[in-house]
């Protein structure tokens, strides 16, 4: 919290990102939880014990980071009208199949969870053509009613105690909108339909502002992140639309978060050299991961030198590295990393990967590689 208020502090914090952040359950017997694999119970609990712990957590749905669910934080009644969810079993993998139905218009989409990696694979969007949009704009607004809970959350700060935060975890309108269509789908659409993208944006900002506004009154004080600004970004975008498509839609969250006394951290992965003066812009407290090149376009040198006294910063050790570099290379990017995030004057630098390992093995590289990350941080 001394980090995010741009206070000084003892060392930088250092953050595994998912491991201590989502829910890994190492003793979960269930075949889809690659977690109870033996190797990675040494990772979670060195973050439990090394690291400054951000629990992500979300005050509407169980798993935080899955916002492209259909059903997901929704209450039942309305919703039931138009939406069906089917789960079942395909060769050992969970397929979800959802259902939407307006009119005579029937909108359907496929998701996939493998046993040894946990991610969500779409096998089909709900959404194939502009007419799908028009349809789906047609829902009623009472179909996306949520049911806010905030004391799991502040039961999980009284447990962490000090030993780190709960951080509230939420997408923004233009993360719920995207993930509907295929992002080949996406780009066309947001390139060729704007005045159908920005009614799309607005009907999920509705209900997405509602809650941002009722949990910063509930919880006033703490850290957020936002993500799915990354799908307004190079090349996927050009900054003009970042502008429109996160700006006017994510800009009112982060508002909200501030005059709440929070912190409101962007997420955004991949180029993000040409949408950082927009990220200032909108209020934005902190940015993570801060991809460095190729994965992004910019030095974290850069960003702390030109974006430093704006924005907490939260990056930028790549998630492949972390897996696939010797180890004695990976310090030596681990120590630049440091040096660059906390050079001169800035708000503040969290030293953390882009990502996590989502397969069911955690290798001896990879645990060394994240030993290292600790080593380094405790050794200032």
């Amino acid at each position: 919290m001394a980090t995010l208020a741009g206070r000084p502090v003892d060392r930088p914090a250092v953050n595994f990102y998912e491991i201590g952040g989502l829910h890994m359950d190492p003793v979960d017997p269930n075949p889809l939880n690659v977690y109870n694999d033996p190797s990675w119970r040494p990772l979670l609990e060195m973050a439990e014990q090394h690291t400054d712990l951000i629990r992500m957590r979300s005050p509407v749905r169980a798993h935080s980071h899955e916002a492209w669910s259909a059903e997901a934080g929704a209450s039942s009644s309305p919703r039931g009208e138009f939406f069906r969810t089917e789960r079942y079993l395909d060769a050992g993998r969970q397929m979800t199949r959802t259902t939407v139905t307006v009119g005579r218009r029937v909108m359907t989409s496929l998701t996939r969870r493998d046993p040894d990696l946990d991610t969500v694979w779409t096998a089909e969007h709900l959404f194939k053509s502009t007419d799908d949009v028009r349809a789906y704009l047609e829902l009623p607004d009472e179909v996306f009613a949520e049911t806010i809970d905030v004391t799991p959350l502040i039961a999980e700060e009284e447990a962490l105690g000090d030993r780190g935060i709960v951080m509230v975890d939420t997408e923004d309108p233009l993360c719920a909108a995207a993930t509907l269509l295929s992002m080949q789908d996406f780009t066309i659409f947001a390139m060729t339909e704007n005045a159908l993208c920005h009614r799309l944006l607005e009907k999920h900002a509705r209900y997405i502002q509602r809650r941002t506004e009722e949990v910063a009154r509930q919880l006033p004080g703490r850290l957020w992140r936002i993500y799915g600004p990354e799908y307004a970004t190079e090349p996927y975008l050009p900054p003009g639309l970042f502008a429109e498509y996160v700006v006017r839609y994510t800009g009112p969250m982060v508002q909200a978060i501030r005059d709440s006394g929070g912190f409101a951290r962007v997420h955004v992965h991949g180029r993000i050299r040409n949408i950082l003066d927009h990220v200032v812009g909108m209020g934005a407290d902190a940015l993570d991961p801060i991809e460095p090149p190729p994965q992004g376009d910019v030095e974290l040198d850069f960003v702390r030198q030109e974006y430093g006294k704006e924005l907490v910063l939260f990056g930028n050790l790549e998630i492949a590295d972390i897996e696939n570099m010797e180890p004695k290379a990976f310090e030596q990017i681990v120590r630049k990393t440091v040096a660059d995030g906390t050079r001169g004057d800035g708000r503040g630098f969290v030293l953390m990967p882009s990502s996590a390992p989502y397969g069911r093995t955690i290798s001896t590289r990879t645990m060394t590689n994240y030993e290292t990350i600790v080593s380094v941080i405790e050794g200032l």
